[in-house]
């Protein structure tokens, strides 16, 4: 058996372009594009990069593209005070505060001090709680667009058995809540599981979103299985160079899945897809 691979720059696409349509319905009958803002504090390269992408992306949907850059020296304070001057923007419906933020920083009190209405990043406890609750929410980006891969190869997914492995309030436990509230059977698994390898011969649908290259091998996965694999490690090679891989034993895995996403080209495109998404969301409930 050799997996189909799921394309998830053609699964954003498709998400994007719906995102757009929807954006210009919304100027249509409001007068104003949504608005999402970035916040950058430092100058973690990776962190920079992945700021303009999603800079990039606002705009090409449509929508009022917001950023600021503050030194790595921006206090707690200064960083508190700008947040709330966002919540009070009516111009804004979205806030990201892009993560990891400087040491000096508590960034439990940050992502806690935003709107919740405006946190399309899904990291507010009232967004968690909502979500895990079964209620309507602001969902993280990166587990509400691996559940549309799942779901778009897989179709209805009551009753089945998945295998989360990760458990961050970033990916894993909004990840295992997506699956539930879709009526899997859902078994949240970490990197001290035991008989990790029984787990996942078990699951026809398997997240790995623990960061720990090639952590889950080929030869475990089920015949058939659904493969997503969040992570994104990169490791050196012989040459000096290197190289991006995930969680996953990607050939060998490929061999036995019915599904698997590569890495790059997977879970990646689809964050910010969703994250376009959510922002939209935000705009059309504060509208309302």
């Amino acid at each position: 058996m050799t997996a189909t691979i799921i394309d998830g720059k053609a699964r954003a696409l498709r998400l994007r372009e719906t995102v757009a349509a929807g954006v210009a319905a919304f100027v249509a009958a409001h007068g104003r594009a949504p608005g999402l803002t970035v916040v950058l504090v430092g100058e973690d390269p990776a962190s920079a990069v992945y700021v303009r992408s999603k800079g990039l992306a606002t705009a090409a949907a449509g929508m009022v593209s917001g950023e600021h850059r503050l030194p790595v020296t921006t206090s707690e304070a200064e960083l508190l005070a700008l947040v709330a001057a966002l919540n009070a923007d009516a111009t804004v419906d979205g806030i990201l505060v892009q993560l990891p933020l400087p040491r000096h920083i508590d960034t439990d009190r940050v992502i806690a001090a935003i709107d919740p209405a405006k946190d399309v990043d899904g990291f507010h406890p009232v967004n968690a709680g909502r979500l895990a609750t079964g209620l309507d929410a602001l969902v993280p980006c990166t587990p509400s667009g691996c559940l549309m891969m799942i779901e778009e190869a897989l179709g209805d997914i009551s009753g089945r058995e998945a295998l989360v492995i990760g458990r961050s309030n970033i990916v894993g436990k909004p990840m295992a809540a997506l699956l539930t509230a879709r009526s899997a059977t859902v078994t949240l698994a970490h990197s001290r599981t035991r008989d990790l390898a029984g787990h996942v011969a078990r699951a026809e649908i398997v997240v790995a979103a623990v960061g720990i290259p090639d952590l889950v091998k080929g030869a475990w996965v089920r015949p058939g299985a659904c493969v997503i694999d969040v992570g994104m490690n990169r490791v050196a090679l012989a040459d000096g160079k290197s190289k991006l891989v995930g969680d996953v034993e990607y050939a060998a895995a490929s061999e036995r899945a019915g599904w698997i996403t590569p890495v790059p080209g997977g879970v990646g495109p689809m964050t910010i897809a969703c994250l376009l998404a959510n922002t939209l969301k935000a705009a059309r409930m504060r509208a309302a």
